[in-house]
Order: structure tokens, then C-alpha cells, then sequence
């Protein structure tokens, strides 16, 4: 049976018996989807849409095409945003939290220190409280089918090993495009440096920025290790990432296609997850080999981090509205058991 986000992506429209007895072949036209992504191949985000591409062949009777486009080919995330409102481009799949953009709702994502742990993430994305974004977003000319996983963030840099929030004063941290992560490094005393991910290798080669935070996975398959030296495991941020249809290319589809992509999106989401967590161990310990070093923050230096970004999250709390900050964080009680 699916679940209350696979209802919602399909609308109204489709009749009980689809979302219970699977599409009809015959009804399901040949066409070709081009899903973008930032990531390269090898990453669990690109993982996840190989595994998606399989299960639209497989549902689809061979009819639905998905061509994959990692690495920042069509261009970067806000970018391909931007393609998807105007029809160039089906699919792509990116941050949840740089939808603030377009919704400003979905910024509350992006608060630091939210989770503990992924699955806890899991059980606040895929119910009431992902499902309440996914709903504002047909009006901007998108449509959600499921949140996948990017991870927990942590800070990497090139000038000095970071072990108490001291240390991060000053330096020019890349963030991603998105007021949230530039107001968190900010308000840590880092001068934050909002980049597309595509142009963040060079920057970091050529010194334009000193450091960058991001998961493992995204460190090992990027090889941010070649010019960085220092890495510190903050996990001060977790980012969920939200599988995106251009609701252009949406409404031109059929109820039999619609259920299709679906089906596949929520399939392709409980394999990625499992990919991600298990590469990302896997990734702090090749990080290790790399020659980084790696530091680790003591549980009161964890607390001054969280003490010195309070106003901000207060800040943006009134920005995002504190409505929804609310149910975000009686959604998290309710996870925790709470």
C-alpha cells in the first residue's frame, strides 16, 4: 500500500484501483526522461537514480526511458531548478533545503543540529511534515515524488585542524546556495561563501575558499581530499533530498505513467538510504587513508556550536514561519518517542 506521499504525487486523479493493482502496460507511451543530478556517478545520489532508471524500465514494460545526467552536466542545482519550471528538463534530484528559494518553507530542513540519526530524519520526511512541503510545491511548477538521503555535513578546511568553534572564526567555508548554511557558518564566525557545487573543486584548488562542508560520500566521490587537509566531524546539518519532476512534463502524463514514476521513486528511496549510510562509514574511513586529518568535537564543544547558531535559528524560524517550525519539531518529538 502506499504511503502518504506516494497519494499526493499522484493526485486526485488517479483512481483507487491504480495505486493498488499497478499500471496497465498497454496505456504507457514511449518516451525518454532526462534526470539531472550534481553528484558524479559512484555517489548514492546517482545510485539511487540508477536503481530508479531500472525500476521505470522494469514497470514501464520497457515503454519509459530514463537517461541519467550526474556530474552537474546540464548544469547546477539551481539551474537545473529553473529547467525543470520551464519544461527543458523531466527530473532531477537535489537538497531538499535549496527549494527555500521556491517555497520558503522548505528552509526549515535546513536548521542545524535537527537529527540524530537518519532514520529518525526518515520518519519526520515521510509523513505528515515532508508531505505539508511536498503540497506547496505544484504551484511553483514542481512536483515531489519522495525524499531521498545525502547525509550528515561536516566541515572540511585547508588552513588549520578545527577542534573547537575558535577555530572556525575567519575562515571562507563554501556553503550551498541557500540562506540557511550561509547564516549557520556565519553566525560560527566563518566568512560563508555560497557556491554551486560544480564550481566547488576549483575553488577549493585555487584557494578562492579555504574550506567546504559536506558528507563523506560527497568527499571521497568528488575527491575533495586532494585539496584539503583538515576534515572535523560536526555533522552540524542533514540534508534530505527531494526527487523533483518538472510539473510541465507531470500534467502531460497519464495516470498509468504517473503511478510508474512513482512506484519507482518510493522503490528506488528505500534502496538509496540504505547505499548512503553504508557508504558514508565506508567514506570516513577511506578519508582516513587519504592522509586527512581528522578531528572530532567533544561533546561541550558540540554545545557551543549549537549555543552560538540559536539566534539564527531564531531568526530564520520567523522567516520560514514559526508555524512550521513547530510541527517540524513536534514531528522530531514524536520520532524520538518523545
Amino acid at each position: 500500500m502506499f504511503d502518504r506521499l506516494t497519494k499526493l504525487a499522484l493526485g486526485l486523479a488517479v483512481p483507487l484501483a491504480l495505486m493498488t493493482a499497478g499500471p496497465a502496460l498497454a496505456e504507457i507511451r514511449d518516451q525518454t526522461v532526462k534526470f539531472a543530478s550534481a553528484n558524479n556517478k559512484g555517489h548514492p545520489q546517482v545510485t539511487g537514480m540508477e536503481k530508479f532508471a531500472e525500476l521505470v524500465k522494469e514497470k514501464s514494460g520497457g515503454k519509459i526511458e530514463v537517461k541519467l545526467f550526474p556530474g552537474g552536466t546540464l548544469g547546477g542545482d539551481v539551474q537545473t531548478v529553473s529547467a525543470l519550471q520551464g519544461g527543458v528538463i523531466e527530473m532531477t534530484v537535489l537538497n531538499a533545503g535549496i527549494l527555500a528559494s521556491n517555497v520558503k518553507e522548505f528552509g526549515a530542513v535546513d536548521l542545524p543540529f535537527l537529527f540524530d540519526s537518519g532514520e529518525e530524519a526518515d520518519k519526520v520526511m515521510d509523513g505528515p511534515f515532508g508531505t505539508s512541503l511536498m503540497e506547496r510545491l505544484p504551484a511553483t511548477g514542481l512536483v515531489g515524488l519522495a525524499y531521498w538521503e545525502l547525509g550528515f555535513r561536516n566541515l572540511t578546511n585547508n588552513r588549520h585542524p578545527v577542534t573547537k568553534l575558535e577555530d572556525i572564526k575567519g575562515l571562507k567555508i563554501r556553503t550551498i546556495q541557500s540562506p540557511i548554511p550561509v547564516g549557520l557558518f556565519n553566525a560560527l564566525g566563518a566568512n560563508a561563501v555560497p557556491l554551486p557545487y560544480t564550481e566547488l573543486y576549483t575553488a577549493l584548488e585555487t584557494g578562492t575558499v579555504d574550506g567546504q562542508e559536506n558528507p563523506s560520500a560527497n568527499i571521497i566521490n568528488a575527491k575533495f581530499y586532494e585539496v584539503q587537509k583538515y576534515m572535523t566531524l560536526t555533522r552540524h546539518q542533514y540534508n534530505p533530498q527531494i526527487v523533483l519532476v518538472s510539473k510541465k512534463f507531470w500534467d502531460g502524463l497519464n495516470d498509468e505513467e504517473k503511478t510508474v514514476l512513482q512506484q519507482a521513486a518510493v522503490e528506488a528511496r528505500d534502496f538509496q538510504r540504505k547505499v548512503s549510510r553504508e557508504q558514508d562509514a565506508a567514506a570516513l574511513e577511506e578519508i582516513r587513508k587519504t592522509g586527512m586529518e581528522v578531528s572530532e568535537l567533544s561533546p561541550e564543544e558540540t554545545q557551543k556550536l549549537r549555543d552560538a547558531v540559536k539566534p539564527m535559528i531564531e531568526k530564520f524560524s520567523a522567516d520560514i514561519g514559526q508555524e512550521t517550525v513547530e510541527a517540524l519539531f513536534k514531528e522530531i518529538g514524536t520520532a524520538r518517542g518523545q
